[in-house]
């Protein structure tokens, strides 16, 4: 009996085996996929932000989204085909944005850069050898603290990206319409997309291209867009290490970098979950830790080049739902078009020279969906008193901080002014901490049920 079963299972892991060979079999239309994935990212836009929060010039903004793509696709590679195995594409994560862009400014590219080295080395430990990752996911982010931490995300980052549409260059009426503009294609887009059950379902994948396209069309009229310098960028170019110059350690910039990168953890554990779910792959300890050992790394490789750090992006799960191919090949594919993208210096530049009102009409709107996306897991939370004020104080932290006068942040210490300028790590922080020091029933957790009113009246009557 006992060979008997040994043979079963033996040929059931065969079975399991050839069927994962067969899903991940290359078709001539994985090309196609993995280019798909890739436009449904929109990867281009935070190092577009940050490098006009750093006032960077069009020529070092090319550069710098250049090193972000780059990053991305060796993240990519690593994270699908060597350490998580899971079909997740890897860009750059908006939540360090205020953070990066304080540092830069105050300190220095090159302390900006330096500041991403030693967290990424510190979530690649966590994962192995320590196997502590997992472990950690479990104990202090449950789904009340991962909503409310992508909800302060888009509402931290919403003020920025509206005060940017007001400060960009050029007269402020044509900059408002052009926005409004732009937001309405990409909104429009986005919705036909949701609801149509044709093939129009695909322009919500291109909508944010569409919208940057239309909206940039209609600022040539207005004189606010210049392409100069793309026509000047070589067709080719391989990427350096430390394209902004060597990088330079400040213990005060990497601290609160170290918090910013447990927030992008909270981050793209999220989005491995949503995959996890399209995809039917299972998502066990050892996957955890294996996902943040590629996430260091992507970062760590990402840091060198002078990108962004990296997280895992949940539109392309969108991607898998609605072409129902599961395969790793088509992201694994998606990664090597974003190296070979990187290094095309002249598109680049034409990214690079879209008027600043276009960008942040579209970042606008990006924060929306972020934020809303948050909503959706908190949905699921149930709304007793302690876990309202777990999300409702978070969002006020992270408002406070955002709304902060000029005056007062410049009178606070270094390390404090650089926790404090990203909203988006004072709410989050605030919701770790309320989420441990709050005293936690079986209710809040979805354990106990009320009773209905009809049971309450009936043991009245009693």
């Amino acid at each position: 009996m006992e060979n008997t079963a040994r043979k079963l299972e033996t040929a059931s892991e065969r079975g399991n085996a050839a069927d994962e060979k067969k899903k991940d079999a290359f078709r001539p239309q994985t090309v196609f996929l993995g280019l798909q994935h890739v436009l449904a990212m929109d990867l281009f836009i935070p190092p577009m932000i940050l490098a006009g929060m750093l006032s960077f010039s069009v020529a070092d903004s090319a550069l710098f989204i250049q090193m972000t793509f780059i990053a991305c696709g060796l993240a990519t590679l690593i994270q699908a085909g060597l350490a998580m195995k899971l079909p997740v594409m890897q860009g750059p994560s908006f939540v360090p944005i205020s953070a990066l862009a304080v540092i830069g400014s105050t300190s220095g590219v090159s302390v900006m850069i330096g500041s991403l080295i030693p967290g990424a080395l510190l979530i690649s430990l966590l994962g192995y050898p320590f196997k502590l990752f997992s472990k950690t996911v479990k104990k202090f982010i449950p789904p009340v603290v991962a909503g409310t931490v992508i909800v302060v995300v888009g509402i931290s980052l919403m003020p920025s990206a509206i005060n940017a549409i007001y400060t960009a260059e050029g007269k402020t009426g044509p900059n408002m319409l052009v926005a409004f503009l732009t937001a309405a294609v990409l909104i429009f887009c986005m919705y036909v997309g949701e609801k149509s059950q044709t093939k129009l379902q695909y322009v919500k994948v291109v909508s944010v291209i569409l919208a940057l396209s239309v909206g940039s069309i209609a600022a040539s009229f207005y004189g606010l867009v210049d392409f100069s310098s793309a026509g000047k960028a070589a067709w080719f170019q391989m990427p350096s290490i430390f394209a902004f110059g060597k990088p330079a350690f400040d213990w005060n910039a990497i601290l609160i970098m170290l918090a910013i990168y447990f927030i992008i953890m909270i981050e793209t554990t999220g989005t491995w979950f949503t995959v996890s779910k399209v995809t039917g792959e299972h998502l066990d300890n050892k996957r955890l830790d294996r996902g943040a050992l590629g996430e260091g790394l992507g970062c760590f490789a990402g840091s060198f080049l002078g990108g962004t750090p990296v997280t895992g992006y949940s539109s392309n799960a969108g991607i898998i739902a609605i072409t129902g191919v599961k395969s790793r090949k088509p992201i694994i594919i998606g990664g090597g078009i974003l190296v070979i993208l990187g290094m095309m210096p002249k598109l680049m530049n034409i990214i690079a020279s879209i008027p600043a009102a276009v960008v942040n009409s579209v970042f606008a709107i990006i924060c929306i969906v972020i934020m809303m996306n948050g909503f959706k897991v908190i949905k699921e939370v149930p709304f007793t008193e302690r876990n309202m004020l777990v999300i409702g104080v978070s969002i006020m932290a992270a408002m406070f901080a955002v709304l902060m006068p000029a005056d007062i942040l410049s009178g606070l210490p270094q390390l404090v002014t650089y926790f404090v300028s990203s909203g988006t790590a004072v709410g989050a922080i605030a919701a770790l901490v309320l989420n441990v020091i709050l005293p936690q029933k079986p209710e809040d957790c979805g354990l106990v049920k009320e009773p209905s009113v009809t049971l309450k009246l009936e043991r009245g009557n009693v």
